[in-house]
């Protein structure tokens, strides 16, 4: 074989290689993209893919419970105030004194009422002096007129000058038993037995005989609470149902009370029904006055309830994402009942049992196929001898 031969097959083999070599490349270059094109298309098909929470529709089974602020109220209590006008002479309870029915608390000077009792004695008395001076003169004329000496004119005259002084007489006399029933209010006693729980005057103090009240007086062995109860529950709440009372300052305490009446009517300013608690004090455990909140136990509406997070305002009005048996997305218009804060009862539009969508995006269609994920399941609490010990649980993880 000639140089020149083997030079020809030397450059024929160097191009045989190049062109496998070539080929090689191509081909990884061609599967590489393929491959590329395959892991973008899923990565694409897993990203456009929706993944929502679903929460199922139930209805409101467990009994209610209804929280209302208040505040405390003997269960009798009256101010107590004095007719009689004057100044305070003395007084007698104190704040926080216990008093009984019938118990002087102050007293009141009346000098001006005391000379009106005295101005209107001696009208009384002159009053009884005309009436018997008519009277005698009646007698008189009476005689006269059966003797046919005077007129019958002049003796009805007569006897109608009898009848006014005995009518001025009842005026003088009714305006005395005036007088002395005020003159009762000069002694401020007790109407009933309790506690002093306020004192609005001090000695030599002015006394007009209007209706401020001197004392106020609280019966703190009962108390009671008035409370507002919203329409949308008035009809749950009878007379005897159980309550509970709670106080801040109590920290967990609870005390029992019932419910003693109801106004029976709903106050159309303010579309609530005023409800009356009562509740045993006698160990003096509340005051008059507090603060407090009255816990009513109702019974189950049996609603549908949803959560407040499942809803979608929109322009077509109040909606819900549904996912049906396909995993896709019916949008369905409901009316809303009554808002606990997180939950909700819907009067139309669901029937119970429906998949709702949580947390729905603005962007959520009719049509659009999700998928659901489970709610991850809660960590177990760690035993004392993993934590102790916490690369006891490193072979584990390590498995495949």
């Amino acid at each position: 074989m000639t140089e020149k031969s083997m030079t020809s097959h030397k450059t024929k083999y160097w191009v045989i290689g190049f062109f496998v070599l070539l080929a090689l490349g191509s081909g990884n270059t061609i599967w590489s993209r393929m491959n590329n094109a395959h892991a973008l298309e899923s990565l694409v098909k897993v990203q456009s893919q929706n993944y929502v929470k679903a929460a199922v529709v139930k209805r409101a089974d467990e009994p209610q419970t209804l929280t209302l602020p208040g505040t405390l109220l003997g269960l009798t209590q009256a101010p107590v105030a004095s007719r009689a006008s004057g100044y305070i002479k003395r007084w007698y309870k104190d704040i926080g004194s216990p008093v009984k029915a019938g118990d002087l608390l102050a007293e009141v000077e009346t000098p001006e009422l005391d000379q009106q009792l005295f101005q209107g004695q001696a009208t009384q008395q002159q009053a009884n002096e005309s009436v018997q001076l008519a009277k005698s003169s009646l007698e008189r004329w009476d005689a006269l007129r059966k003797k046919d000496v005077v007129s019958q004119q002049e003796y009805e005259e007569k006897r109608s000058a009898y009848q006014q002084a005995i009518s001025n007489f009842n005026a003088a006399q009714a305006n005395v038993e005036r007088f002395k029933q005020l003159t009762v209010f000069k002694r401020i006693v007790a109407p009933f037995s309790g506690i002093v729980t306020r004192r609005n005057i001090d000695i030599g103090d002015l006394v007009d005989g209007t209706t401020k009240p001197l004392f106020l007086i609280s019966s703190i062995d009962n108390l009671k609470i008035y409370v507002n109860v919203p329409q949308s529950y008035a009809q749950y709440v009878r007379a005897g149902q159980e309550a509970v009372i709670r106080q801040d300052e109590l920290r967990e305490k609870t005390i029992p009370a019932k419910v003693a009446r109801t106004a029976g009517a709903i106050d159309p300013a303010s579309r609530t029904m005023q409800v009356e608690v009562a509740f045993d004090n006698k160990a003096g455990l509340l005051l008059p006055g507090a603060f407090v909140q009255v816990v009513l136990t109702l019974p189950a509406s049996h609603a549908i309830n949803i959560p407040s997070n499942t809803l979608i305002i929109r322009k077509d009005g109040t909606q819900v994402a549904i996912i049906d048996e396909q995993n896709k997305v019916q949008l369905q218009k409901i009316k809303v009942g009554r808002d606990y804060g997180t939950k909700m009862d819907v009067i139309d539009g669901l029937k119970g049992g429906e998949r709702l969508v949580l947390n729905p995006s603005d962007a959520l269609s009719q049509g659009d196929v999700v998928s659901v994920v489970a709610d991850a399941p809660a960590a177990a609490p760690k035993t004392s001898e993993s934590a102790a010990n916490p690369s006891a649980e490193a072979p584990a993880k390590a498995k495949p």
